[in-house]
């Protein structure tokens, strides 16, 4: 009896173009004789062949167990077509399809291979020592494309022609470079350029010889890597990084190192395993690590904090730096206050403020895409660590955030949210998934907002969607919400801040409209709230859809507005006026920061405050840290954002352990008066209690006072789960001390695990809202 072949066709989505996905099933064709094609296409690779539908399964098992590295597959569908006729003659690879409306997931950029390490390495190979060595399974990728499907001539290496020798790899289906369309070579690649302040200028290899001559000599060095430039330093080199610091106008913010390899990590930092896979991992994220206390230099490196930030080469130029040097400050290439520099023009106007020499290069990044940043913590009563995004950039951006179980809307409107204010980003939604952009920054600068339009418009062009709804902040002076960039969109929607967090923190769990009303716990340092005046530290029961302000923080005198921000002593005194104003002057003079405000001050800030005069009410939990901080002496003027707060955890050293807490008060209207808590701290501190001990006893209080009123609050308002939102989430005590501790009296409880829980999640909880609300 004859036995014909079947015909199927396969259609494989996710982060299938870009990462070697075809040659792989050209292999996996000939591992098992069959005849077809494979293709990129708008939705991610299709598929067709002839076979048994045994061997079909055979083969799909294979696609599903041994895909490329950078590979990361989300579905696969299967189509029967009827008896193969007529059968095909071969497999073959065939050219990219260019459709509309496409849906695959753009690459990210990745760090260098081991195989394309140790030919870099060989003096034997024709890229020895070649700092754009790549394939496909590794190197750039969304910081070099311009649009989708995702070939040469759609990518910034199309200014470089193949030699012969790169060419008969790229067209070798069998070959690791089959289709890697940075692919490149001394002879026909880009080239490194060293320059000086004098305008004196080197290439290539000796280029990168001076280079690593500047390094050792405690110079300082702006390199171009994949998604901009760093500004690099030997680490160890006590007088060089105290230059950086003051070039950069940077005394106080942690700097991040990058270690030659994990041996090295593990002479400067605490390695647990989790961690070391985050480090090892294809996006090569700076991983916060507890700091080994017995090394030296670590203190002018990431003062004032247990942790350091650590990160391995991504580029292969990070290994050719860390030749010599085995640990490099590697921090962002720019002026305190701008975006990360990423063009050749950008740097040389601005750099040279900072910088001794400047390393770059003549391949052109067509997104500037910062360092990721992530946390993990590890806890006994934890059901599984908690993994903290702090910055989520370059490694993991464009990232998906399948949203199927959430509001059930019209997906013929695509939606592209703003982001808010700081530490922005943007998000575009189409069907059941939301794409979010790369930390963009602080739009207070031109330069940033530049690069807000441009990101927004390059997410909706890779998508080639018009968005026809745009989403945006309520605060009436956000520059986020000052443009619309898109003609196509039909109307502006404006959501609360902390709506939109909620709504991110609940999305990010894949809580949907049958999961019940949802309190969220939002906490950070300012937003605009819906009766007109900052909010910060907010108790949110309802939806997606609507909220109601259950509970918030009594409001804190903001005095001089923002300049309170800069300025947190401001804050800790107007904390003691208003809990214990009969005696100010007394604690004025008893409490060493309060001893810095001089007479006129004391008498300036109490007026304003009794006259309201230039000063503002705020709810903002954010601002009760920055007022504690100060008052314990830690930081009285901020350097950076959050600087007090993040020195007031640091003196927790990591650890964990709760103890009895001080107590908030609590009144009829679920108004949480701070007044308790600061008497109670300057008892402590006039009894000259060590700070960390008054550290530790405040911030179990507030994770104490979370889960109080969030009992006190499931009487009124039923509630099925609780979600922990907001930049003040980012502390590590709290977040993971809350939910134990919700968790611990039968509250169920989430925090973010893909999306910030900063104003970098704001974006999608933007768009989810803006959903939420079309299908009312």
């Amino acid at each position: 009896m004859t036995t014909y072949l079947q015909r199927w066709q396969i259609r494989v989505t996710g982060v299938v173009q870009g990462v070697g996905f075809r040659p792989f099933v050209y292999a996996l064709a000939q591992q098992f004789s069959l005849s077809g094609w494979v293709l990129n296409d708008a939705d991610g690779v299709l598929i067709e062949l002839d076979a048994q539908e045994s061997t079909l399964h055979d083969f799909i098992v294979q696609i599903k167990t041994s895909a490329p590295p950078l590979s990361q597959i989300h579905e696969i569908h299967i189509h029967a077509q009827g008896i193969a006729h007529p059968l095909h003659n071969e497999f073959s690879i065939r050219h990219s399809q260019v459709g509309d409306n496409p849906s695959v997931v753009v690459a990210t950029d990745s760090h260098v291979c081991a195989d394309c390490l140790r030919e870099m390495h060989d003096p034997a190979d024709r890229r020895y020592q070649y700092p754009f060595i790549n394939c496909t399974h590794c190197g750039p990728r969304f910081s070099i494309i311009k649009s989708l499907p995702y070939d040469r001539a759609s990518t910034t290496m199309d200014a470089f022609a193949m030699c012969s020798d790169c060419l008969a790899e790229y067209q070798n289906p069998l070959s690791r470079r089959y289709h890697a369309q940075p692919i490149a070579c001394p002879k026909c690649g880009p080239k490194l350029e060293l320059i000086a302040r004098n305008g004196a200028r080197v290439y290539g290899t000796d280029a990168l010889a001076q280079a690593n001559t500047a390094l050792n000599n405690g110079q300082i060095v702006a390199v171009k890597s994949i998604g901009g430039f760093h500004l690099a330093v030997n680490a160890r080199d006590g007088a060089a990084v105290a230059r950086l610091r003051a070039r950069k106008r940077r005394d106080a913010k942690p700097f991040a190192v990058m270690a030659r390899d994990i041996e090295t990590v593990k002479q400067w930092a605490q390695l647990r395993e989790l961690e070391r896979g985050y480090l090892d991992s294809p996006a090569r994220p700076i991983v916060l690590l507890k700091k080994r206390s017995e090394q030296n230099g670590l203190d002018i490196l990431a003062p004032h904090n247990p942790s350091i930030g650590v990160m391995l080469p991504s580029a292969p130029l990070h290994y050719l730096l860390l030749d010599k040097l085995d640990v490099l400050v590697m921090t962002s290439g720019n002026v305190s206050g701008q975006p990360i520099e990423f063009t050749n023009e950008g740097a040389l106007a601005r750099l040279f403020d900072v910088a001794d020499v400047i390393l770059a290069n003549d391949r052109d990044i067509h997104m500037r895409i910062d360092d990721s940043v992530i946390r993990v913590t590890e806890h006994a009563s934890l059901p599984e660590p908690l993994i903290t995004y702090i910055r989520k950039a370059r490694g993991y951006a464009p990232y998906p955030i399948d949203i199927g179980l959430c509001p059930q809307t019209d997906s013929s409107n695509p939606i592209i949210a703003l982001g808010a204010e700081l530490k922005t980003t943007i998000a575009l939604s189409k069907h059941d998934r939301v794409y979010i952009s790369q930390h963009i920054g602080d739009l207070k600068n031109p330069d940033t907002r530049a690069s807000h339009q441009l990101i927004a418009e390059h997410l909706a062009n890779l998508y080639q969607l018009q968005p026809r709804i745009t989403v945006g902040d309520m605060h009436p002076s956000f520059h986020a919400t000052e443009y619309s960039p898109f003609a196509s969109s039909i109307h502006m929607q404006q959501v609360q801040h902390h709506h939109a967090h909620m709504a991110a923190c609940m999305a990010d769990n894949g809580l949907s409209e049958s999961s019940g009303k949802t309190l969220g716990v939002v906490f950070d340092g300012a937003g605009f709230g819906a009766d007109g005046t900052i909010w910060g530290g907010e108790f949110l029961f309802g939806d997606y859809t609507q909220v109601t302000r259950v509970a918030h923080l009594r409001h804190i005198p903001l005095i001089g507005g923002d300049a309170a921000v800069y300025e947190p002593v401001r804050t800790a005194f107007a904390l003691v006026k208003n809990s214990d104003g009969a005696h100010l002057a007394q604690h004025c003079d008893s409490i060493a920061s309060l001893r810095t405000l001089s007479a006129t001050q004391r008498n300036v800030f109490a007026h304003m405050m009794d006259k309201q005069l230039n000063t503002f009410a705020a709810s903002s939990v954010g601002r009760l840290f920055d007022g504690v901080a100060a008052l314990l002496g830690i930081c009285t003027h901020a350097e950076y954002e959050a600087q007090g707060p993040i020195e007031l955890e640091g003196l927790l050293q990591r650890n964990l352990s709760m103890v009895q807490g001080y107590a908030f008060g609590i009144d009829a209207s679920t108004t949480i008066d701070y007044a308790p808590v600061i008497r109670a701290i300057i008892d402590d501190i006039q009894a000259h209690v060590p700070i960390a001990t008054i550290s530790r006893k405040f911030h179990s209080g507030v994770v104490q006072m979370v889960v109080r009123v969030c009992q006190e609050l499931h009487r009124h308002h039923p509630f099925n789960q609780v979600v922990l939102s907001g930049g003040v989430f980012l502390n590590e005590f709290l977040c993971a001390n809350t939910l134990i501790a919700l968790r611990q009296v039968g509250i169920v409880a989430y925090a973010h695990k893909n999306v910030p829980s900063n104003d970098g999640g704001i974006s999608l909880g933007q768009v989810m809202v803006a959903r939420a609300r079309q299908s009312q």
